[in-house]
């Protein structure tokens, strides 16, 4: 049998499973262990077992991280989540495992030992964060401590195995010099859209999943006047608004097991015109609630910034469309016109083949010609010069 073999052995699911149960029994002696304090627990055992306390100091130590990161962490997930270069995760079951490194997706030779191994660390993760997920409810969001973001699936609607998704939260918070170097806009167009917030226009970006929505979010509230209340309402709280000292943070939360206890974003909307905001930030509008957000828009609070899923400028405003009436008893007509009054500017961002994300389209709204929505593009993204005025 090969050192692997051995190892693999040692961290088997029996192993790990007696070494739980001892450390378990070990804690009912203490109300609350920090980090250290349980690692040195974990060391505890493994040298007082008649079992284990003869292994190498370097097997022992490897024995000590895995249950460290089982009971603590993400098991055999937690070195991606401690490499700085990774920014998603996605398990799609317990023998296939991805992740995206500098915008481009690898797969992972790590495995779950079995899909009751995945579905105990999922179920673990997510009621020690108080989030229902089980049978009656297989799909859950949740929001790390770190800021990073899960997204879980169980059987039988994932038939497969339960599917794990994590995007990560760097910690690195770009200014906007570090995106025109990087490409990602060109510095007339963020000197452009700086004035714009300055000049407190309604700002809605969109973009596919994973485009840079929020990071562009988060760079665009820096030129946010300082001396503004603003109040940011998002589904998992991820922004983090730079300078603002007056800023009142609303996260959503879903219903209970008992059906109740759920707050919509359309809610927050209502509830923050009640706090005086001089701007409302919406992490992203999706649903419904669109219509309380223009509501908020045209009773004095231009200046918003906004993210929305969408490929193009004009796409995004058709799908505001279907949103608003999906909340509201309005005409078409009426809703197009209130979107033109309420929006000034939209910005499409996008993800290249490459992995590189960049601002492709950034464009004004202008007055609707024959009831229609009519754009006029500001800034174009061609492969031969970047981001240039049209």
């Amino acid at each position: 049998m090969t050192k692997k073999d051995d190892k693999k052995k040692l961290q088997s699911d029996s192993t790990i499973a007696e070494l739980t149960t001892m450390i378990l029994q070990a804690m009912h002696t203490y109300d609350e262990l920090d980090d250290q304090a349980f690692q040195e627990i974990i060391a505890d055992i493994i040298n007082q077992s008649d079992k284990y306390h003869k292994l190498p100091l370097e097997e022992k130590r490897q024995l000590a991280i895995t249950l460290f990161n089982r009971m603590r962490r993400l098991d055999i997930l937690q070195p991606l989540m401690d490499n700085e270069q990774i920014t998603e995760i996605m398990v799609n079951g317990p023998n296939k495992i991805f992740f995206e490194q500098n915008g481009q997706l690898y797969p992972s030779d790590l495995q779950f030992e079995s899909a009751e191994s995945l579905s105990q660390l999922i179920l673990h993760f997510f009621s020690s964060a108080n989030r229902p997920l089980n049978e009656a409810c297989p799909i859950a969001d949740l929001r790390l401590p770190d800021g990073s973001r899960a997204n879980a699936v169980l059987p039988p609607i994932a038939p497969d195995g339960p599917i794990f998704t994590i995007r990560k939260f760097t910690g690195i918070r770009p200014d906007i010099q570090t995106l025109i170097r990087s490409g990602f806009i060109s510095s007339d167009a963020a000197q452009y859209l700086s004035s714009a917030v300055r000049e407190r226009k309604t700002i809605f970006l969109c973009g596919g999943t994973g485009s840079g929505k929020t990071t562009f979010l988060n760079v665009l509230s820096s030129f946010i006047p300082k001396t503004e209340r603003v109040v940011t309402i998002e589904d998992s709280a991820e922004l983090s608004l730079q300078g603002i000292t007056n800023l009142v943070r609303l996260e959503s939360r879903l219903p209970g097991p008992d059906g109740h206890g759920g707050v919509d974003i359309g809610q927050l909307i209502r509830t923050a015109l009640r706090m005086r905001p001089d701007r409302i930030v919406v992490g992203e509008v999706r649903g419904s609630e669109a219509a309380d957000m223009l509501h908020a828009l045209h009773t004095g609070h231009p200046g918003s910034l906004c993210t929305g899923h969408a490929n193009s400028c004009l796409e995004m405003l058709e799908r505001l469309v279907t949103m608003v009436m999906a909340g509201s008893t309005l005409p078409y007509d009426a809703v197009i016109r209130q979107i033109t009054m309420g929006v000034d500017i939209l910005v499409h961002i996008t993800r290249g083949k490459s992995g590189q994300r960049y601002i492709d389209e950034i464009s004004e709204v202008c007055p609707i010609q024959d009831n229609r929505f009519h754009i006029r593009q500001r800034y174009q993204y061609k492969e031969a010069n970047g981001l240039e005025a049209c």
